[in-house]
């Protein structure tokens, strides 16, 4: 794990009330914070807007994807797989890529995963997924609040909630032979408090990470990763979520 203490232990928090002796810290500080903020908007911009155009894309392809499936055409294999590559290429190449072509990868990653979510309209009723999808929102926007905004250090949590995706995966492998329902409504049930975890966790550590990029050449890239972990918090509650908000067709 990195160490994501602050840097800047002079540096004058929100709403703090510098004496005149520290005057220009203060005024140093207030500079600090508002990069913070526009550093994290951008996080958020290019989240939601990644969220919104593989929210189009999804139900643009719905019809073609609802076809696919009932052919059994094998290149849905490759589309549902296509997100994760895009993932492993990103976040094992960044060092490599400039900051423009890891933008057109966030951009191709989510048109892709929008053409992997398609299939859930052939599986669940448009009005049940827009509930869903407002409930994953309210709930992020409230989870992400206070990562962003709590005093107490979420570092411990990062092993234990990645540990649990890993979980989470073996278990979805292993119930992929098993196909028992209770099982699965136990991985989504798990699945929806570990991304809820990691939405906090994620926010405080890319609040955090500020510190150590601002005025670096990987400025660009963090907000652009920082965007990706956020989406994938974001999309994985939802879609574990819809397990039991989701009405079937």
């Amino acid at each position: 794990m990195a160490n994501w203490n602050d840097p800047q232990p002079t540096r004058t928090g929100f709403g703090g009330s510098p004496s005149i002796d520290g005057a220009i810290a203060g005024r140093d500080g207030y500079v600090v914070d508002q990069g913070l903020r526009r550093y994290m908007l951008s996080i958020y911009n290019y989240m939601a807007s990644g969220v919104l155009l593989s929210g189009v894309v999804a139900l643009l392809f719905r019809g073609v994807a609802e076809q696919m499936m009932l052919t059994g055409n094998p290149l849905m294999f490759v589309i549902m797989l296509a997100p994760l590559a895009f993932v492993l290429f990103m976040s094992f190449g960044v060092n490599r890529m400039s900051t423009g072509t890891l933008q057109a990868m966030f951009w191709g990653f989510a048109i892709a995963m929008g053409l992997s979510l398609s299939t859930i309209f052939t599986i669940y009723t448009g009005a049940s997924i827009a509930a869903t999808f407002f409930a994953a929102a309210a709930a992020f926007a409230g989870l992400s609040l206070v990562g962003y905004t709590t005093k107490k250090n979420l570092s411990a949590w990062g092993s234990f909630l990645y540990m649990g995706v890993i979980g989470l995966i073996v278990a979805m492998v292993i119930n992929m032979f098993l196909k028992s329902p209770s099982f699965h409504y136990a991985i989504s049930f798990i699945g929806v408090l570990i991304f809820a975890g990691l939405t906090a966790y994620d926010t405080q550590r890319l609040k955090e990470q500020y510190y150590h990029v601002q005025g670096t050449e990987f400025f660009g890239k963090a907000v652009v990763l920082g965007a990706l972990t956020l989406y994938l918090d974001f999309i994985n509650m939802f879609q574990f979520l819809l397990s039991f908000m989701g009405q079937r067709d």
